[in-house]
């Protein structure tokens, strides 16, 4: 990895986001590197100021048991023996077919088994990439020099917390308690753009405590609310909203 790409990994990391070879990698560089030990500083004190965000490490479940399966596939070598003769006469034709055969069989099996193998590893890193960039922007948003932040009660005794920065248009959403949903359910978060709801992403149904990067700009929303919603989420809302929060104020 490059110094360059090394630069951009403090959110991530503050956010304890890394995978543990890049972190190893990383902090060997912050011993040589001010501005971004100093970034990554302020990036913990801003997270942990806000007391309510659980910031989980990349899933690595997917991609720690690919490369593990891959070690356990391998195709043996062929038996070395003495070929059985009769009348001096190596009887090996009608064997040497069934052998062909089925390593023809075998190089298509194996063949399978890795390119559907190499496409889950090409998953587990395209998920690990993706996971980081939304964890490196929450960060941003979160570090903003003109974030600001609002805190309400929510249903059932939970607790949230938007923060929003103008400079970057975006907002975060911290939940603290969350009850979980109902089986099949799943909580989803909305703008509210002058009455009219727009979807902004679905929480984790698992998390009790999430920090979620809503999904989209916030542009003039004035607030936002969340619903509970078919698994996979809808295109509007179709229950009553469990909380509405107003965005902070400038």
């Amino acid at each position: 990895m490059s110094t360059a790409e090394l630069h951009t990994l403090t959110g991530a990391y503050a956010l304890h986001a890394l995978p543990e070879s890049e972190q190893r990698a990383f902090e060997r560089h912050l011993e040589d590197c001010e501005a971004c030990s100093q970034e990554v500083r302020e990036l913990s004190a801003t997270a942990a100021r806000l007391g309510l965000a659980v910031a989980e490490p990349s899933p690595r479940d997917l991609r720690e048991r690919v490369l593990r399966e891959i070690t356990t596939v391998r195709q043996e070598a062929p038996a070395h023996g003495r070929r059985e003769r009769i009348g001096g006469r190596g009887r090996t034709g009608r064997w040497s077919g069934y052998a062909l055969a089925a390593c023809v069989a075998a190089a298509a099996a194996f063949g399978g088994v890795a390119v559907w193998q190499n496409q889950l590893a090409q998953d587990a890193r395209q998920e690990a990439n993706q996971a980081q960039r939304q964890n490196e922007q929450l960060a941003q948003v979160l570090s903003a020099s003109d974030a600001k932040t609002s805190s309400g009660e929510l249903t059932g005794g939970a607790r949230g917390t938007v923060v929003v920065s103008q400079s970057q248009n975006r907002a975060v959403f911290l939940a603290s308690g969350m009850a979980p949903p109902p089986s099949g359910k799943v909580y989803q978060i909305w703008f509210n753009d002058e009455g009219t709801m727009r979807s902004a992403g679905l929480m984790d149904p698992k998390a009790s405590d999430d920090a979620v990067l809503l999904d989209g700009p916030v542009d003039r929303a004035s607030g936002m609310g969340i619903t509970v919603e078919p698994a996979g989420g809808s295109a509007e809302p179709t229950s009553d909203p469990v909380a509405l929060m107003d965005f902070p104020t400038a």
